[in-house]
């Protein structure tokens, strides 16, 4: 079986004591499904704190900001970057590059 990308070689245990091969990769996977589920839920806060801009640039007819526009796609691409909270480095308003890892 193959190794997961979360394994550092931790001891995981499953019902009857500790994890088998198959058990450790189910523990991870669902782990990382959460981390994942998270990493999302607060990247869509931060979405929905600027779309007041994009409402706003609608409501105008005008472009939204070249910044928010960067800013918010940035956003969108952090789950791809990063696997979860604890390491997730968010962009900030005004970057337009990702930071260096």
């Amino acid at each position: 079986m193959a190794k997961h990308k979360f394994d550092e070689g931790q001891t995981l245990y499953g019902f009857d004591g500790e994890a088998t091969a198959d058990e450790r990769f189910q523990i991870l996977s669902d782990l990382e499904a959460e981390y994942t589920e998270q990493l999302r839920a607060e990247r869509n806060k931060r979405l929905a704190a600027t779309d007041w801009v994009v409402s706003r640039a609608m409501e105008l007819g005008a472009d939204v900001p070249t910044e928010y526009k960067v800013y918010r796609q940035r956003l969108r691409d952090t789950p791809k970057h990063f696997i979860n909270l604890r390491t997730v480095e968010w962009p900030e308003l005004g970057q337009d590059v990702w930071p260096q890892n």
